[in-house]
Formats: C-alpha cells, sequence, structure tokens
C-alpha cells in the first residue's frame, strides 16, 4: 500500500509500505475514505518536532473496514467508521472516565511502528475501544463525510477548549487561534449557548468562517490592540471563557489578559515556543482558572455525532483545499504558507 512518510524538515514523501494488517486479534484494518493534515502536523514538518527518517504521520482518518480479528465484537468488513486521534483499548479506569488520551495501552496514529492516517489504509489497535461506527449511507454524501471527518480531531479538540473555558448558556467567549481548532471552538461555543463569541484573527478568508460558525465580533489586532480591543467589546470586563488553540507564549498571554476576573481559560494548542507565558500571580489574584490539554475526542464524540448528522453543526468549511494521496506533501507546504487553511486527503 502508499502511505505518506516524512523524512528530514520539508521533506515529505508518498511511498510504497508493507500492508496494513491484523497482527492481533483486537485489531481491525480501516481502508481510509477520508484523512487530513492537521496544523499540528506542521511542527514534525518545520522540523519542531522530531521524527525519525521514514516514520508514517496523519492522524485523522475515517473509513471502511476491511478485516477484523477475532476478538473483535463490535466492527465487521464494510463498516464505516471514524477513528478519534488516538487508539485506546476501552477497559482501563482512564477510559472508563473518558481520558482515552492516558490509556497506558493507547498510542497516536504515525508513533514509531504504528500506521499514520494519511495513507490507503491503517491498522487500528484495540478497535473495539477506539473506532465508532457511522451511519452506512454516510459514505455517499460528500460533505456529510467531511463534516464527520472532523470528528476524528479539530471538532472534538474545539468542544474540549470550550468546555475548559466553561462556556455556558449567555456567556461571551473569545476564541484565540484562527485555524481549524480554534474555528472549531468557534462552533462549540456556539452549540453550548454562547450569547457572545468574539474570534481573534487576521485573515478575512477565517474569520468569514468564525462568523458563518457563529462568531457576533472579529478582533483582527495583536498583542496588547487585541486585548484592549476584547475589553472595549465586552465593557472594560474580559470574556467569560477563552479558548486558546495557538500553543504559543504570546497566544497565552493574549488569554490570560482578555479573561474576565473568575474566567477561564480552556487550553487546547500544542504548546511550542519559549514558554507557557503564565503568570500565576495574575492568574491567583484574578482567579482566573485554566484546564485543556490533549482532547480525548473519543469521549465526546457520541455525544457530538448526532449533531453532525443532523446539521445541527457542520465543521465541513474548515476543509478548504482538497488533495488526493499523491497531492499530501503540496498540501503541507500550502499549509505551512498558510495558503490553505485545513487540507482533505481523499487516497
Amino acid at each position: 500500500m502508499r502511505a505518506t512518510t516524512i523524512h528530514a524538515p520539508f521533506d515529505m514523501r508518498v511511498e510504497d509500505v508493507p500492508d496494513a494488517v491484523v497482527q492481533d486479534p483486537t485489531d481491525v484494518v480501516v481502508r481510509v475514505l477520508r484523512a487530513c493534515v492537521c496544523g499540528s502536523d506542521l511542527w514534525a514538518y518545520r522540523g519542531e518536532s522530531a521524527r525519525q527518517p521514514g516514520q508514517r504521520i496523519g492522524h485523522e482518518f475515517l473509513g471502511i473496514v476491511e478485516a477484523a480479528g477475532a476478538d473483535v465484537s463490535g466492527f465487521a468488513a464494510g463498516d464505516l467508521v471514524v477513528a478519534p486521534f488516538v487508539w485506546s483499548d476501552g477497559t482501563c479506569d482512564y477510559c472508563a472516565e473518558g481520558l482515552q488520551t492516558s490509556c497506558p495501552r493507547g498510542g497516536f496514529w504515525g508513533s514509531v511502528g504504528s500506521d499514520g492516517g494519511q495513507g490507503e489504509a491503517v491498522r487500528v489497535p484495540f478497535a473495539d475501544g477506539t473506532l465508532v461506527k457511522l451511519p452506512a449511507d454516510a459514505a455517499s454524501d460528500d460533505r456529510l463525510l467531511t463534516a464527520l471527518l472532523a470528528l476524528s480531531d479539530v471538532m472534538g479538540t474545539g468542544h474540549h477548549a470550550a468546555l475548559g473555558a466553561g462556556v455556558k448558556p449567555g456567556s461571551t467567549v473569545a476564541v484565540v487561534g484562527d485555524g481549524a481548532v480554534g474555528l472549531c471552538g468557534v462552533l462549540a461555543a456556539k452549540r453550548l449557548g454562547a450569547e457572545r463569541i468574539i474570534a481573534l484573527g487576521r485573515h478575512t478568508v477565517r474569520t468569514d468562517i468564525a462568523r458563518l460558525f457563529g462568531a457576533t465580533d472579529v478582533v483582527a489586532e495583536r498583542g496588547e490592540a487585541a486585548e484592549a480591543a476584547v475589553r472595549e467589546l465586552t465593557g472594560g470586563q474580559g470574556a467569560h471563557g477563552v479558548i486558546e488553540a495557538v500553543g504559543t507564549e504570546q497566544s497565552m498571554r493574549t488569554a490570560v489578559a482578555i479573561a474576565r476576573d473568575g474566567g477561564s481559560i480552556g487550553y487546547v494548542g500544542v504548546p511550542h515556543g519559549s514558554g507557557t507565558g503564565l503568570d500565576l500571580s495574575v492568574m491567583f489574584d484574578r482567579n482566573i482558572a485554566l484546564r485543556g490539554g490533549v482532547a480525548p475526542v473519543r469521549a465526546y464524540i457520541p455525544e457530538l455525532l448526532p449533531d453532525v448528522l443532523d446539521g445541527t453543526i457542520d465543521p465541513s468549511p474548515v476543509f478548504d483545499l482538497t488533495v488526493g494521496l499523491d497531492g499530501v506533501p503540496g498540501g503541507y507546504k500550502a499549509m505551512d504558507e498558510r495558503t490553505a487553511l485545513k487540507v482533505l486527503v481523499t487516497p
């Protein structure tokens, strides 16, 4: 089969690799129908996250089950499924608590020795604990299939951020970051009943999507100017909840500065750069809560899936460039150069 591999910074290749096969009785093999490139994949692409030459990459995919191990009870060949961005056994204490990202036997697609989502097929360990079955007829609806793909990561991650930010009906929410996760954070905040949603972003194409998803205001400034703008929009108080979806020191500083006293920050931006930008004394004095981290999207898919299926939420607009498998290296380049928001891959 063919799959995307990374060999060095900016060196992505689509190569022949060993076929995905059932190795353990709890495995299934999924033939990929949709995959995508994540903003976090760019840190490996740019050389800011270490990878071994030839390592697989990609952690968002959905597809059709081709083969199932003898101990798999929930899935059979022909089932349409979506995979969260980590696999998990579904039986440990963490899985029972809805924190599948901490499963001791779990792992991330594309880690050393595992298949990546940006390929023709994927071996899925612990299929019963990992995968979620989708309606079979969704396979014939391109828009719906693309929206469902967002459940593998960005929609669930945006939802995780909104929960961490304490979004509730009537609240004011600010979203730092105009990437796919930040935009899905807007959609999640709207779904949870936020009355006012302030999107921080400078790119009109992206802030237009934010408005489509429910943003009531857009702040194009950065740094202290952005902080002042949010304060002005909120009568000097700041936002009840802030979604931080970037992961840099500057973005975290901004999040703290625009939070209302007694407010909450939900952070899901993968940390990178020189530091966190947190001043604990400021957060202490102003009673600002901080909660977030790696999103356990497997826990959220059952809740979000019905709303995607009936059109209550539609995250598909975050995918603005579609490529075949051979086009994946160019897709990375487009996202790195910010000429694409999020690249959809159709193997």
